[in-house]
């Protein structure tokens, strides 16, 4: 069930929002580390909803146990902001995400509802299907 802003009801002006923590993961070759979940086809970034009580770098932090099976220390997270789009895989929700550069992941396995985790240029990462979040963030790498 999908986190939702119940502080006012949904409406095609102010569709629901999710909440979540997401990770831009690089390697020392300027690859970007993608994930899949279960049962859909856009690849975006490793991360997940926030829990009730639960700051932004906790959550990335429990989601990337969870999702890739690699312990983060809080120290690893440089946050770079928020961000709002289109959610993927929540047809008709909002998505608000709180970005983090995160240091020193090299080897992420996929766990719990991660299908796939795959690392790739941003050239490459253009050529699959991405989550809007996703597109955004490259788009920025690219252009900077």
């Amino acid at each position: 069930m999908p986190l939702v802003d119940s502080s006012s009801e949904p409406s095609p002006a102010h569709p629901p929002v999710i909440r979540v923590a997401a990770a831009v993961i690089t390697d020392a070759h300027g690859r970007w580390l993608l994930v899949r979940k279960r049962g859909t086809t856009r690849f975006m970034q490793a991360g997940g909803k926030i829990d009730p009580g639960e700051d932004p770098a906790g959550a990335l932090v429990r989601e990337l146990g969870e999702e890739l099976a690699v312990v983060v220390d809080r120290a690893q997270l440089r946050e770079v902001g928020r961000r709002e789009t289109a959610a993927a895989n929540e047809p008709g929700h909002h998505l608000v995400a709180h970005v983090f550069v995160v240091d020193g992941v090299t080897d992420a396995v996929p766990t719990a509802e991660i299908e796939e985790a795959v690392w790739v240029t941003p050239e490459d990462a253009a050529r699959l299907p991405l989550a809007p979040l996703t597109a955004d963030l490259l788009a920025e790498a690219v252009r900077s």
